[in-house]
């Protein structure tokens, strides 16, 4: 894996855009430390919206070959088809991916990492599902800043990038030991809102190593 790539020509790149390369980034890590990779999101998702623009292709065509006399019939039914399709993306993209970026298991763990970025806040947020297969979950929410991975001239850097990611986050650390951060000092978790809270003993340096980590438990499935 290439220890660095350009993320964009922008002389200020957008959080969305650095969110975007550093998505890309995180499966490719992930994979290369033979964790198994689901694509049952994507495949869906695809599917779906493959599925609405060939039935719009469809009644588009017909309706220019037979005219509309011959097609309105059958063209109520497929614009009908087609906001249905649509509807249902929707709702597979916001109610069931949630921002799910990589989900697959590695041995008998399962895990599963969502990512998100608040508008005009550079700073990388995950919550990462994970446990073993019939056993209880762990939901971690961890984040940090851009600038711990990405270098003033826009470069995204791995290193920095996967350590991060196995310091913080316990299945990938086991399968990459040697990208873990033993300096990092955990500090003892607090309960807020239900949720026990973890972080770095500098979490709140957030431009250094920071970020801080909440857990709570789930059923895995």
């Amino acid at each position: 894996m290439p220890t660095s790539l350009e993320l964009t020509t922008l002389a200020n790149p957008l959080p969305i855009e650095l969110k975007n390369t550093t998505d890309d980034a995180l499966p490719n890590y992930l994979t290369s430390l033979k964790f198994q990779q689901s694509h049952l999101l994507a495949d869906v998702r695809l599917a779906l919206g493959y599925s609405a623009v060939l039935i719009a292709g469809a009644t588009f065509y017909a309706d220019y070959k037979l005219g509309w006399d011959a097609t309105k019939y059958w063209t109520f039914w497929a614009v009908v088809a087609y906001f249905i399709l649509n509807g249902a993306l929707t709702y597979w993209v916001w109610g069931v991916e949630k921002g799910k970026i990589f989900t697959g298991e590695i041995g008998d763990t399962l895990i599963s990492i969502a990512s998100s970025v608040k508008k005009h806040k550079p700073i990388y947020n995950l919550q990462v599902q994970y446990g073993k297969k019939g056993e209880e979950s762990q939901t971690l929410k961890i984040s940090a800043p851009f600038t711990r991975w990405f270098d003033s001239d826009g470069y995204f850097v791995a290193t920095p990038f996967q350590q991060w990611l196995a310091t913080e986050i316990p299945a990938v650390g086991k399968a990459d030991p040697k990208k873990v951060d033993r300096g990092s000092g955990k500090v003892e978790g607090k309960m807020i809102e239900g949720q026990q809270v973890q972080g770095n003993a500098d979490s709140s340096k957030t431009a250094g190593n920071g970020g801080a980590r909440s857990r709570n438990s789930k059923k895995s499935t």
